[in-house]
């Protein structure tokens, strides 16, 4: 299958820092992809430039083969984002922001998947609290359903899971992977090395800033066996 996203040279630096250094690897469509990394790794980073939220120092890189540097704003239309903050506006509603959503979205049958998402995610109840007085979970809850709603061919979020109980993530895991098997294409940043080993079917390392590994699953457990162990491994002696 073709890449959906494509990096070459991608690099991005602060000052003399790099932030990512000059990195390639590709994205096939149909694949859960995972960004895996200590922290200060680039990770995030890397997903900013390719959403268009920063621009790259060096490099190119390619979204549904839009170029990131020359039309973020089209990459960010085409594709869902969940940042690594949860920052929907605090002075609107669940419902208003989602609503906002659709609108500029021109999303059609709205209220419909709105309702749908309520429900699938467990937060019905908070359709009418302003986002500021949001917990933490029910801002990331909201937060997938703006990248989902609008049932985008690839979406890439950041850390997705971290705020949820056990029973909440095992439910947007499986959402995850029945997303995939319908053809989309999931690129995710995470620290949870089980879930990766788990959910993903692809994965990439960074580490201070360096790609170290870009292969499948399958590739790493003929290596290891286990995710975390080569994880370990491969950034300890890097």
């Amino acid at each position: 299958m073709a890449p959906v996203i494509i990096t070459d040279n991608l690099g991005k630096k602060y000052g003399d820092l790099d932030a990512v250094n000059r990195v390639n690897f590709s994205v096939r469509e149909g694949s859960l992809f995972g960004l895996l990394g200590p922290n200060g790794s680039g990770k995030t980073t890397m997903i900013k430039m390719l959403t268009g939220q920063i621009l790259p120092s060096s490099g190119k890189g390619y979204v549904l083969d839009i170029d990131v540097t020359s039309d973020p704003v089209e990459v960010r239309r085409s594709v869902g984002i969940v940042p690594e903050q949860e920052t929907p506006p605090s002075f609107l509603t669940v419902m208003e922001y989602l609503e906002f959503v659709g609108e500029i979205r021109k999303i059609p049958d709205l209220e419909k998947k709105i309702l749908w998402w309520l429900e699938f995610l467990d937060f019905g109840d908070k359709r009418d609290v302003l986002c500021k007085d949001l917990s933490r979970g029910t801002r990331q809850k909201l937060m997938l359903t703006q990248a989902f709603i609008h049932e985008p061919k690839l979406a890439l979020i950041d850390e997705p899971l971290i705020n949820f109980d056990p029973i909440m993530q095992t439910k947007v895991k499986e959402f995850f992977v029945s997303y995939v098997h319908q053809g989309n294409t999931l690129f995710l940043s995470t620290h949870l090395l089980e879930t990766a080993e788990e959910i993903c079917t692809d994965i990439a390392i960074l580490h201070k800033a360096n790609l170290l590994f870009c292969g499948t699953i399958h590739e790493v457990l003929e290596k290891s066996g286990h995710l975390p162990e080569f994880f370990l491994s491969l950034v300890r002696s890097n």
